[in-house]
């Protein structure tokens, strides 16, 4: 059995405290610790987790409003207060599936109209305010050309219980629908499509945990060729995800939390977890290989690999916590799950994972798999890796300028980068779907039409009544408005609602010119000119609108808060102000080219079949920056854990171009196999139904794989030979920063000054 000595007993077997630090730096005194309390550490993860599900079970998860900003938001919150809440609206459409005679002129369309009203009618608790084609006031129900026709209707009862409701309607326009074979009748709206969505997002969110955990363990067991190494990253990274998730019952009671929230910081709880344990894990390793004893081997993996974990996890939150800046309900709630998740994986990786591994020493290579056990248990120089880049440094500026143009050929594409959201995001396969997009095309600007709220004192008087007609008059008329105008009283005569067609298709530039005629043209001369009234208008495109206008002010404040930290940050581990300055050019370059796959996939529509989406010209307004914030945090492992063994290589006597070639030789296996399995983790994303989650998963899987060997074994190389010792020149000025090693930096600055 191992000594139960403590890290700090084998300190001086390792090398001597860099000159100006009176005691080790605070990430080896917490391993140190664990250590030393192995089994306690280990007890109070495992307290850790099932508190936090404790917690999460009696706390429970509410479900919160997000409100997007702007006049859209404050229509929403109008609207979401109690007894206001508008009835999610459901609309029927019957349509002659070969064109055919007209609404008025085909008995059996007529026919089918009734049986749906009929239908609906004979459930007062499914369906009420049904409006019919066929009635005298079913103005706008019948399509301009005449052959489509609407039955539309609010979903009755509880509406928060409205896409449980909207269950036994649907099965009734079924029925109907049977009988008629030759025509399209087919419900969608409000309940339907929510229903449908949030049934793919859990199928989405089942898919991603079924098919992330056995990939991530056959990559593992490849990488380690043993079961219990293999298993460590998967408990860290599963148990992270398991504490986050749980303990994000809290602040969603404040804040949305919703389900596509849950997979991202899942994905990415898997991802860091098994990284951070991953580079932690092979150089204890590959420590021992070289003959260290345990406690000697632990204590160097956490002086290395653990103080780029720490800087690593830090980087990441302050990425995350850029979206803070925008103020978007959706952006905060999903900064708070993600960085809540690194912030565990980043707590188990330093407190955790050096307890298990004290626990376990030589036990932890037990469990070896025939042929790949004996050649993993040690880590050692890739030569493939050595070749390239010690070609790289020798013709630096050919080999980065050839790495450099290709990216920034790759990249070219995102300068006509559109940015809009699909009028759709769910599988065109999907029968709601259809019934949607058939509605649409028949009714342009119905399905999702503008919502004007309206405020004040007698709301149901003369005034208004005029105000209302008024509108309806314009928008009969108006190529930007549609009829029908409906308007509906709410909260006790409190709240007017009045639906207000676009022209367009909701989120094209037709749709928000119509959104400018309606709110500073159509409004004003009719609502507008009612005495105490306010009015705001929400809808589809006005909250697309609104949203995307506070993300174009805002990203440059987000941008300048992480670049500027990550400088900051970088700048005091590294005790360079050059090497904040590639470290950031250099994933700036890898997210410039992700954005260029994203344009020609998404938006241009290459290889949609492969990946199953209908392409609809543009890519989700808030995805580049979301993407941006992300990729930042997350591509930066690679580069503080190069940069790391780099300048350990360089603090041992080596010269600066045999330090790049060496370190990154020498780490070129670890931060291969966190790439492949960081890359197989997103990738997931990709095969998930909602367009979303797929420009997740490409966008990241494509920058972590350029990052991880463009970057890592080109680029990165070519600057820093460049460079050579000025790689670590920083100015006198700043040497008071923490952790700056003067003897080094002194040098440094001579040799940038010769």
């Amino acid at each position: 059995m191992e000594s139960t000595a403590t890290l700090g007993q084998a300190k001086h077997s390792h090398s001597e405290p860099p000159p100006g630090r009176s005691k080790s730096p605070v990430v080896e005194r917490v391993a140190n610790w664990s250590a030393k309390y192995r089994k306690s550490v280990l007890a109070g993860w495992l307290l850790l987790v099932a508190g936090a599900i404790v917690i999460g079970n009696v706390v429970g998860t509410k479900s919160v409003n997000s409100y997007d900003p702007g006049q859209a938001g404050k229509a929403e919150r109008v609207l979401a207060r109690p007894g206001v809440v508008p009835r999610p609206t459901e609309t029927v459409l019957i349509q002659a599936r070969a064109g055919g005679q007209t609404f008025a002129g085909d008995p059996e369309l007529r026919l089918a109209a009734a049986q749906v009203v009929a239908a609906l009618h004979g459930m007062p608790k499914v369906a009420v305010d049904i409006r019919s084609p066929l009635a005298s006031a079913g103005r706008g129900l019948i399509s301009r050309d005449g052959r489509s026709a609407l039955v539309t209707f609010n979903v009755a009862g509880n509406t928060n219980k409205s896409q449980q409701t909207v269950v036994a309607a649907e099965r009734a326009v079924a029925a109907v629908q049977a009988k008629h074979p030759d025509l399209l009748v087919g419900e969608s709206g409000q309940a339907s499509i929510s229903r449908a969505s949030n049934n793919l997002v859990s199928e989405d969110f089942r898919r991603a945990l079924v098919t992330s955990l056995p990939v991530t363990l056959l990559l593992l067991l490849i990488v380690f060729g043993a079961l219990i190494a293999a298993g460590i990253p998967l408990l860290l990274a599963g148990t992270s995800v398991v504490t986050a998730l749980s303990l994000l019952a809290v602040p969603s009671h404040w804040l949305p939390v919703s389900g596509p929230s849950s997979s991202i910081v899942l994905l990415v709880g898997m991802a860091v977890g098994v990284d951070y344990s991953l580079f932690y894990l092979r150089r204890e390793r590959e420590e021992r290989a070289k003959g260290k004893d345990g406690h000697q081997a632990l204590r160097i993996a956490t002086s290395t690999s653990g103080r780029a974990i720490a800087v690593s996890g830090i980087t990441v939150m302050i990425s995350l916590a850029g979206l803070f800046m925008l103020g978007i309900d959706i952006f905060t709630g999903l900064a708070v799950g993600t960085i809540m998740v690194v912030g565990v994986a980043v707590l188990g990786s330093l407190t955790a994972l050096p307890a298990a591994l004290a626990l376990l020493g030589p036990w932890v290579d037990r469990g070896k798999i025939p042929y790949l056990g004996r050649r993993r248990t040690a880590a050692q120089k890739s030569r493939m890796w050595e070749t390239l880049v010690r070609s790289v440094v020798k013709r630096p500026i050919l080999a980065g300028g050839a790495a450099a143009i290709a990216l920034l050929a790759v990249a070219a594409p995102a300068l006509g980068m559109r940015l809009a959201n699909p009028f759709n995001d769910l599988p065109t396969n999907i029968g709601v779907v259809k019934n949607l997009l058939a509605t649409q095309r028949a009714f342009p600007g119905g399905p999702a039409p503008a919502e004007v709220v309206v405020t004040g004192p007698d709301l149901a008087g003369p005034a208004v009544k005029n105000a209302v007609t008024s509108l309806q008059n314009l928008a009969a008329t108006s190529a930007s408005l549609h009829a029908p105008v409906i308007s509906t009283l709410l909260d006790h005569n409190q709240v007017l609602l009045i639906s207000v067609p676009l022209a367009g298709t909701g989120s094209d530039a037709t749709s928000n010119r119509a959104l400018a005629v309606l709110r500073d043209q159509a409004l004003a001369r009719t609502i507008g000119r009612v005495h105490g009234v306010s009015y705001a208008v929400t809808g589809n495109t006005a909250s697309v609108h609104d949203f995307s206008a506070r993300l174009h002010s805002r990203t440059p404040l987000v941008f300048l808060f992480v670049l500027g930290l990550a400088f900051l940050l970088l700048m005091t581990t590294f005790g360079s102000v050059t090497i904040p300055l590639v470290s950031i050019g250099l994933n700036l370059l890898s997210v410039g080219a992700a954005y260029g796959v994203l344009t020609l996939v998404f938006q241009d529509g290459h290889l949609h079949n492969l990946l199953g989406f209908t392409p609809y010209g543009a890519i989700v307004p808030f995805f580049p920056l979301f993407l941006f914030v992300l990729l930042f945090g997350l591509s930066m492992d690679y580069h503080v854990f190069l940069l790391s063994r780099i300048r350990e290589i360089r603090s041992g006597g080596s010269p600066t171009l045999e330090a790049i070639t060496s370190g990154i030789a020498s780490s070129a296996g670890v931060v291969t196999s966190a790439a492949v399995i960081m890359v197989s983790v997103f990738s997931i994303f990709a095969t998930l139904n909602i367009i979303e989650f797929k420009m997740f998963g490409v966008g990241m899987g494509t920058a972590i794989l350029i990052d991880a060997t463009v970057v890592r074994g080109v680029l990165l190389p070519a600057a820093m030979a460049l460079l050579g010792d000025r790689c670590w020149y920083l100015p006198r000025w700043l040497t008071w920063l923490p952790g700056i090693r003067r003897g080094q930096h002194h040098a440094a600055e001579a040799v940038s000054h010769s």
